[in-house]
């Protein structure tokens, strides 16, 4: 019978230190949350019921039995999680010892009694202490209790170890416990690869319409200013000698329009590079607003059988049209950067900057 009571005391024993200590004159605390195994930690039912609105129901709620003792029950975690978690309450710190030991009890004690600072907290410090091993854990957590942050950084994380995790028993047990789990991180990852696919793919096609506005930018400037010894009838070519240190495809464009001016097979349109030049400057036409005013050739013309020709306002031109018009405006924004990079490709072979895109 001794035996019993002893037993029976252990196990309804209080936390030596309550949770509320060191935070000033507090008055006696009148409930108690019962943990596991039966402990017991005192909190005030005021606290908590400001904490929590999961809590203020509870405390709230009228009691079916008639008792002088007011309790709530939180089961299914360790004491000393329940414990910070009450802490929490009163201090709203969580120390990062508690993080390392108890994070996915916090979190998953944070959701379900609605404690949303302590939840962004938990979220975070998870984060942080993602690994190989416990990612999957963290993963399932993350998904019960509508945590998308933590969520998408344990399927990036998975993503990019996919490999080494697979061969984890955290992963084994998952395929043979969460099958509709396994299926959404499988597709997770198809739809990464499809957006890193298309995200490589509309690089590459703003990468050829910048380059597509320079060789715009670039016949502007031969046309009207000159450019070494290429340019207007009333250029100064002795102002202009030296090698073009504004364009990368400066020298290239002035290659295409010398060769545009000696062709003899341009008038058939047998000649591709011709044909080149042809866009070039049906393009500069389409994007530019003064053609009464423009040097730069064949501009008003193209302008006019524009006008006259539905061929000239297809869908596909416009778009093109379009696309090297944003093209401009992002050039624009940085031509610190561009200036930057144009003078370290300088040394590059000339052919190269007119190769780099299609018209």
């Amino acid at each position: 019978m001794v035996q019993l009571k002893k037993k029976l005391s252990g196990q309804m024993r209080v936390k030596s230190i309550p949770p509320f200590a060191g935070t000033g004159e507090m008055p006696e605390p009148d409930l108690h949350v019962v943990t596991s195994g039966g402990m017991r930690i005192p909190a005030h039912s005021k606290i908590l019921a400001s904490a929590s609105p999961v809590l203020e129901s509870i405390i709230e709620r009228p009691q079916k039995h008639r008792s002088t003792e007011r309790k709530i029950s939180i089961h299914g975690v360790p004491y000393d999680a329940v414990y910070f978690f009450i802490q929490f309450f009163y201090s709203s710190k969580i120390n990062e010892d508690h993080m390392e030991k108890y994070g996915m009890h916090l979190l998953a004690l944070s959701h379900v009694y609605s404690v949303q600072q302590l939840k962004q907290r938990c979220t975070r410090g998870l984060a942080k202490r993602l690994n190989i091993e416990n990612v999957v854990d963290v993963l399932q957590l993350a998904r019960l209790c509508d945590a998308p942050d933590l969520y998408l950084n344990c399927m990036k994380l998975l993503s990019k170890n996919f490999k080494t995790v697979e061969k984890t028993e955290a992963w084994v047990f998952l395929q043979e416990h969460d099958p509709r789990l396994e299926l959404e991180i499988l597709q997770f990852f198809d739809e990464a690869e499809s957006r890193r696919k298309r995200t490589k793919r509309h690089r590459q096609e703003q990468n050829l319409y910048l380059q597509i506005s320079e060789a715009m930018d670039c016949l502007e400037h031969i046309c009207t200013e000159g450019c070494t010894s290429v340019g207007p009838y009333d250029m100064d070519t002795s102002k202009h000698k030296g090698p073009c240190s504004k364009f990368s495809t400066c020298q290239g464009i002035q290659l295409l329009i010398r060769h545009f001016g000696a062709c003899k097979k341009r008038v058939n349109g047998g000649c591709s590079r011709c044909t080149r030049m042809w866009q070039l400057f049906r393009l500069h036409s389409s994007i530019c607003d003064q053609p009464d005013e423009c040097r730069v050739p064949l501009c008003r013309q193209f302008k006019l059988k524009a006008q006259q020709d539905r061929r000239g306002n297809d869908a596909r031109w416009r778009l093109l049209v379009k696309k090297v018009v944003l093209a401009r405006t992002i050039s624009s924004l940085s031509i610190p950067k561009r200036r930057r990079e144009g003078e370290s490709r300088m040394a590059m072979n000339h052919h190269q900057g007119m190769r780099n895109f299609t018209l």
